[in-house]
């Protein structure tokens, strides 16, 4: 297995956004929803004050296609619910976190296989799963013969 580079960092409380897809490919629909209602309202200009990420919610299961992704954009309390977004809270926690360069049509590749490393990883370094939710922040990154950037986010616990 080739090295992986992991921080462990630590996910302060925040408010977030989000918007839910369910399909085939629901992470493409959950961020165009995320985009079309983010970027009229100026939230897509600082990609480090409002961070993105996402997750599986539900997970793929055996014998099914479809499958639902969850995109959160972090907001300030200025922000409210409109149409399909939702306005929620995110507790925070302890996270093991490693990057994935993504190049095009190589999402379902090598996005599972460097979960798979990363949680090789928690188990080979001693750290306890942790309960809390699992996480993708796009990074935003113009790198050639990359599609996207993702940062991994494995739950520890404390």
């Amino acid at each position: 297995m080739s090295s992986l580079d992991v921080r462990i960092v630590k996910l302060e409380p925040m408010r977030v956004a989000g918007v839910w897809a369910f399909g085939e490919s629901p992470e493409t629909e959950a961020h165009e929803k995320l985009r079309a209602w983010a970027g009229p309202k100026g939230l897509l200009a600082d990609p480090k004050k409002h961070r993105i990420f996402g997750f599986n919610n539900p997970n793929p299961s055996a014998g099914s296609p479809k499958y639902g992704y969850e995109v959160w954009i972090t907001a300030s309390r200025d922000v409210e619910p409109e149409g399909d977004v939702r306005i929620g809270g995110f507790p925070g926690g302890l996270y093991a976190v490693t990057r994935c360069d993504v190049p095009a049509g190589e999402a379902g590749n090598v996005i599972p296989a460097t979960w798979q490393k990363l949680a090789s990883w928690r188990k080979d370094n001693h750290h306890k799963r942790g309960t809390h939710q699992w996480l993708e922040e796009t990074i935003p990154a113009a790198l050639p013969g990359i599609d996207f950037v993702l940062d991994l986010y494995h739950p520890i616990a404390e």
